[in-house]
């Protein structure tokens, strides 16, 4: 049974699985995605708030790097729309871009929002020329990875090489592979390529590496009523605040 239906099942009427909990940035966080954070499949709204998170805590940080965490959506259209103008319309600019992580998700119907079944992770250096793909269930995303690799290709106009990591961290259950994919973007965008330096080589293998998946996700639950606490600190603090300063509760 879908999560959402079995939220509904168990809370009836009394609560709405489209309540919200914290809008921080772009990104609105519902009681439905903060328990699928606690013990499912993540959303693509789990996702897209870890990335929000890395780009406004982490990134500001390293001002000279050029580095793109595209959004699952983002993501999703690249893959699916047909018309290349309108992906590029709506996609960043990546003229100067030097690598761009994409949370890959196995939805073959664009008819049912939040319809696939497992997220790997995409990480292209636009500077070498090469995609790789760290899929924590063997090869499962591999055709949609691939399909994305070349899509993006397109829009960056120079050949990219596809590599599946065979050797990436594998998951024990059916529920954490988007936990992976957060816990392996944040380890290579900090650890492997904001900690290099200009002139240093980066291996991108992720051999060896153990993802606590159950301590990521405490974490990220951590982060999110952090930030939720904080919200209503400023809010407390100054009640005609403007609603726009992040985060907020809405």
């Amino acid at each position: 049974m879908p999560f959402r239906q079995r939220m509904a099942r168990h809370f009836g009427d009394s609560l709405s699985p489209e309540k919200p909990f914290l809008s921080y940035y772009d990104v609105l966080l519902t009681i439905e995605d903060m328990k699928s954070l606690k013990n499912d499949w993540l959303t693509d709204n789990n996702i897209a708030f870890w990335e929000e998170y890395l780009e406004h805590e982490t990134l500001p940080r390293f001002p000279q790097a050029r580095i793109i965490l595209l959004r699952p959506s983002m993501t999703f259209l690249l893959m699916k729309e047909p018309d290349m103008r309108h992906v590029r319309s709506a996609l960043p600019d990546f003229n100067k871009v030097t690598h761009v992580f994409l949370p890959i998700n196995d939805n073959r119907n664009v008819a049912i929002a939040e319809g696939g079944s497992h997220w790997s992770l995409l990480l292209v250096s636009v500077l070498d020329g090469i995609a790789f793909h760290y899929d924590s269930l063997g090869g499962a995303n591999y055709a949609e990875a691939n399909l994305a690799t070349r899509k993006l290709s397109e829009i960056v106009q120079r050949p990219i090489r596809f590599v599946n990591l065979e050797d990436s961290p594998q998951q024990e259950n059916g529920s954490d592979c988007g936990v992976f994919v957060c816990l392996l973007m944040r380890h290579l965008l900090v650890k492997r390529l904001l900690a290099a330096n200009a002139r240093e080589k980066v291996s991108m293998s992720m051999a060896g590496k153990m993802v606590d998946s159950n301590g990521g996700r405490k974490e990220m639950l951590r982060i999110i009523e952090n930030l939720r606490k904080e919200g209503e600190r400023r809010r407390s603090a100054s009640p005609f605040a403007s609603t726009k300063t992040p985060p907020r509760i809405e």
